[in-house]
């Protein structure tokens, strides 16, 4: 009966927080960090180019590197799960979409401005001066393996930088701010596919819950946020959460 007991809160709830990492995406065919080196980047550990320091030493590798995963997105479409997280938004007005994942697929579903705790890949900026750059049209995308020169700022001639958070970096001071916040003040969070081993981002969950808002985890495998959260739905986000929005809503609300 989690489902139905799910579908029952989530249809009361009034002021919603959705809280998505990597699983999320993973569905649409995107590579979780870890994984995301195949062919001739499976060379590079993904933890060893993203930092300022190999950025500085390679600045070519790591922006060929971060060209290559920004293309794999473009090609990548948002899943049911994207969509119903959209559909969410679409029934409470009052939702805030909170995401670990660096692509656009939440914004590509249909959720609006959802906040980006660890940047974005269509977010680039100078390396000096913070200057936001366009976003290149992918048409040098790099052969995998292959280094692809950064472009320069327009304002001081620096190397443009991908928009991320990158080890050794702290959040985006707003977004963490923004996600703290709507952490703060909901009925409801929704967790969706992430390992809540990442901090300070999986401390948003908890935030929900010592505030007395109710937490729903989606997530094939056990998490360190089940202690915390009303209810665990274990399977694939792009499975449980159509589910969820039509257990909530009925047809109307088919996605």
């Amino acid at each position: 009966m989690d489902l139905a007991d799910a579908a029952t809160l989530l249809a009361r709830a009034r002021r919603l927080v959705v809280f998505t990492g990597a699983g999320m995406s993973a569905e649409s065919g995107i590579a979780t960090f870890r994984d995301a080196g195949t062919g001739l980047w499976a060379r590079f550990d993904p933890r060893t180019l993203a930092t300022p320091e190999a950025f500085r030493a390679d600045p070519a590798l790591v922006w060929g590197w971060y060209e290559w995963r920004r293309a794999a997105v473009r090609r990548a479409e948002p899943n049911p799960g994207h969509l119903a997280v959209a559909a969410m938004a679409a029934r409470v007005p009052d939702t805030v979409v909170v995401t670990q994942n660096v692509d656009d697929l939440h914004e590509r579903a249909g959720s609006a401005a959802p906040v980006h705790l660890h940047g974005s890949l269509f977010a680039p900026r100078c390396s000096a001066c913070a200057e936001p750059a366009p976003v290149p049209d992918g048409a040098a995308e790099p052969g995998e393996g292959r280094r692809l020169a950064p472009p320069r700022c327009g304002r001081c001639a620096a190397p443009v930088r991908p928009g991320v958070v990158w080890f050794g970096e702290a959040l985006p001071e707003r977004a963490l701010e923004a996600a703290v916040e709507a952490a703060y003040r909901c009925d409801m969070l929704l967790t969706v596919g992430t390992s809540g081993l990442v901090y300070p981002a999986a401390e948003i969950p908890q935030v929900a819950a010592r505030r007395g808002g109710t937490v729903i985890q989606v997530n094939p495998e056990e998490t360190p946020l089940d202690a915390v959260c009303e209810l665990n739905l274990r399977g694939p986000a792009a499975v449980v959460l159509p589910a969820l929005v039509r257990a909530a809503w009925g047809d109307a609300a088919r996605v």
